[in-house]
């Protein structure tokens, strides 16, 4: 069990930078809409290369459009395609992932992600990952909605995966084919299952690795338990650091926050459905994590965060 547990201290809350959240009906409404379409038995569990993932799409990409964000410059779609092998040399799967993005005051990116595939139908039965991870991805949309509205710092790009089932083909494509120089990536923030936890406990991993970035996590929501952890590689199969798309980016060295929950017993089962999601729990969690991301935003030179680690290094 992991052992690198990190509370927010009350002191931190009151001297920290921090932003009022959306908490208007319309704006939870929205986030929960979200998740219950894509969940549902119609999108047949949303599989990578299948006719459920091409719906997905189809409904995502309307989605971008009704928000107002565009996708990014030179790709003339959202649409990022790639296509990777099964295992043991299996059949080619094509895959599409959906790049959108706001302009900043600087080159400088930021890239917001989370999958939208899950695992489609087992042995008849819709797998329809409401959690896993249709919470991820209608979290994208309302930060998509909310940065369009106000104009952040940094560029920022709303990512959404597809095939992060597979092996986290969908964010290893990306990495390997950005449609920016990977450079100007300063950080990658990725939402996989937020949206059931009984204990009200969300967990931010990456801060073992980047420990620069405690200091931007913070909220101001008494019912939420904001944890640091899951990201120290002692912990094994505990270290969450690679278990999810963010590990694209870390294998270049780009530093992350992964926002997440610890495996329930609805995780992977064909019971991870719209209604067994903590909804309440689920709302205060997307508005926690849009407030760490605005914190992080209000650095202009978001690059400045872990020059001191950079520096350190060269020395």
């Amino acid at each position: 069990m992991i052992n690198r547990l990190y509370l927010i201290p009350l002191a931190c809350l009151i001297s920290c930078s921090t932003v009022k959240t959306q908490n208007n009906a319309t704006v939870s409404n929205q986030l929960l809409k979200d998740v219950e379409v894509l969940s549902s038995d119609s999108y047949e569990g949303r599989k990578v290369g299948t006719k459920g993932g091409e719906m997905a799409r189809t409904y995502l990409i309307g989605r971008l459009k009704e928000i107002g964000v565009k996708p990014y410059p030179g790709m003339g779609s959202y649409e990022q395609n790639f296509e990777f092998k099964g295992r043991n040399g299996g059949a080619v799967t094509q895959g599409k992932n959906l790049i959108a993005y706001i302009p900043g005051k600087s080159e400088n990116t930021i890239v917001i992600s989370a999958h939208y595939d899950h695992v489609g139908i087992i042995r008849k039965e819709v797998y329809n990952g409401a959690d896993d991870n249709a919470s991820g991805v209608a979290a994208v949309l309302q930060y998509a909605k909310y940065f369009s509205e106000h104009k952040p710092n940094n560029t920022l790009i709303f990512a959404l995966f597809d095939g992060e089932e597979s092996g986290l083909q969908g964010a290893k494509a990306f990495v390997a084919n950005p449609p920016l120089a990977l450079e100007k990536i300063k950080l990658n923030i990725n939402m996989d299952m937020i949206s059931h936890n009984d204990k009200q406990e969300l967990y931010a991993s990456g801060t073992f690795k980047y420990p620069q970035l405690k200091g931007y996590l913070v909220t101001t929501n008494p019912n939420l338990k904001l944890l640091l952890g899951h990201d120290d590689p002692k912990l094994g199969h505990d270290d969450w650091t690679d278990q999810s798309d963010q590990g694209a980016f870390n294998a270049k060295n780009i530093p992350f926050i992964y926002f997440g929950v610890e495996d329930h017993k609805d995780y992977h089962k064909a019971t991870d459905e719209f209604q067994n999601i903590n909804k309440p729990f689920f709302i205060d969690a997307a508005n926690a994590i849009q407030q760490v991301i605005v914190n992080i935003d209000k650095e202009r030179d978001i690059q400045a965060i872990f020059r001191e680690k950079l520096q350190m290094k060269k020395q």
